[in-house]
């Protein structure tokens, strides 16, 4: 396996050369697979880290728009036992003198833009009678025996319910059907 190149008055010999070098092709082919494996791995982190990065945002902007959407909460939760008892006294006005009163036109007119204002930012009454009943935006109070109804109909409203923005601020006190 030995050559000898002559080049002048130079012999030059490869014996032994092939050998000196498989080593280190190895060492270096095995360097470069350890550096293919670390890109690779980094690479994948890297990945993982934007997609981390990606969902923080995405997760802060929506806390954001929650933080807007239901930061009326607490104040329509106040606003919401004025609303009622503005029912209450309208209830408590006969029919013959709601029209002729004009205290209770002005109840009337302020409760209509009060509701209006509350519509405005969202904020929806839930008076489901005659519809069934739904655990999720009603509360049963008491249940009536009836026959001339589906079981579970929403028979009589107590106190009406609100949602802010799709949210329930606060369940419909209901009255209920049953069969007898």
């Amino acid at each position: 396996m030995s050559k000898e190149l002559e080049t002048g008055n130079e012999d030059l010999s490869t014996d032994g050369v092939r050998e000196d070098f498989e080593p280190a092709d190895e060492e270096l082919s095995s360097d470069q697979e350890r550096l293919r494996n670390d890109l690779e791995e980094a690479n994948d982190q890297l990945l993982r880290m934007k997609a981390e990065v990606q969902n923080i945002r995405r997760r802060a902007q929506r806390d954001v728009e929650n933080a807007h959407k239901f930061s009326l909460d607490k104040f329509v939760n106040g606003l919401l036992p004025v609303v009622d008892n503005m029912e209450r006294a309208l209830g408590s006005v006969d029919d013959e003198s709601r029209g002729d009163d004009a205290v209770s036109e002005g109840l009337e007119l302020t409760l209509k833009s009060f509701i209006a204002v509350l519509e405005d930012f969202h904020v929806v009454q839930i008076d489901p009678v005659g519809q069934p009943f739904d655990a999720e935006l009603h509360q049963a109070v008491s249940i009536i025996p009836n026959n001339d109804l589906e079981p579970n109909t929403v028979i009589d409203v107590f106190q009406k319910g609100y949602t802010l923005s799709g949210r329930l601020v606060r369940p419909a006190m209901v009255s209920v059907s049953n069969a007898l």
